[in-house]
C-alpha cells in the first residue's frame, strides 16, 4: 500500500470518528433537554444531556481555568499530534494498531473540540446492566475505548508472533 493511500485511510478513519461524535452531540444538544432522562431499554440504556467540564468521570472539573486549559486542552492536543505523526510516519505498525490509534485520535479530537468551543464536553449515554455500570459518556469516548481494545488485542497477538532469536535456533540444533 502506498504511503499516500495509507495516510488517506488514517485521516478518513479519524474524520469518520470525529464526524460521528460531533453529529451525535449536536443531535443531543438540539433534542434532549439538560438532565432529561430518556430510557431506551428500561433503565439499562439511558440517554441524557449533561455537560462535563472535566475529563473522564469529571476528573479535573474543579481545576483553576488556566490548569484546565493546560491539562484538558493544550497537553492533549500535543499528544494527539504526536500520535498522528507517529501513525503516519511509522509504517512498521500493524494495521490493527494504526486503526486503533486512529480511532483513539478521532475520539480525542472530538472531545477536545468540545472543550475548546464550548468549555465542556457533551455526554449523553449511560449503561446500567447491574453487573456493569458506566458513567455518562459520548461517541468520542466509544471511539477511544474501541481504539484501545484494538491496540490491546493487537499487542496480545503480536506477543505470540515474536520473531525467533539466535538462542531459539541454537536450542533447536541441539
Amino acid at each position: 500500500m502506498s504511503k499516500l493511500l495509507r495516510s488517506i485511510i488514517i485521516i478518513s478513519v479519524i474524520l469518520v470518528n470525529i464526524g460521528c461524535d460531533q453529529i451525535s452531540k449536536e443531535v443531543v444538544r438540539n433534542s434532549i433537554d439538560k438532565y432529561e432522562r430518556i430510557e431506551l431499554i428500561k433503565s439499562n440504556f439511558i440517554l441524557t444531556n449533561v455537560e462535563n467540564t472535566g475529563a473522564a468521570l469529571s476528573l479535573g472539573s474543579d481545576l483553576p481555568p488556566a490548569l484546565k486549559v493546560l491539562f484538558l486542552q493544550i497537553l492533549p492536543i500535543i499528544m494527539l499530534l504526536i500520535l498522528l505523526r507517529m501513525i503516519i510516519v511509522r509504517t512498521e505498525l500493524s494495521p490493527w494498531a494504526v486503526i486503533g490509534l486512529a480511532f483513539a485520535i478521532g475520539g480525542g479530537i472530538g472531545n477536545i473540540y468540545d472543550r475548546v468551543l464550548y468549555g465542556s464536553v457533551t455526554d449523553f449515554m449511560h449503561i446500567d446492566l447491574g453487573f456493569v455500570k458506566t458513567g455518562i459518556f459520548n461517541m468520542a469516548d466509544v471511539s477511544v475505548v474501541i481504539g484501545m481494545i484494538l491496540i490491546l488485542v493487537d499487542f496480545a497477538f503480536s506477543q505470540n508472533r515474536k520473531p525467533p532469536t539466535i538462542a531459539d535456533s541454537e536450542a533447536g540444533a541441539v
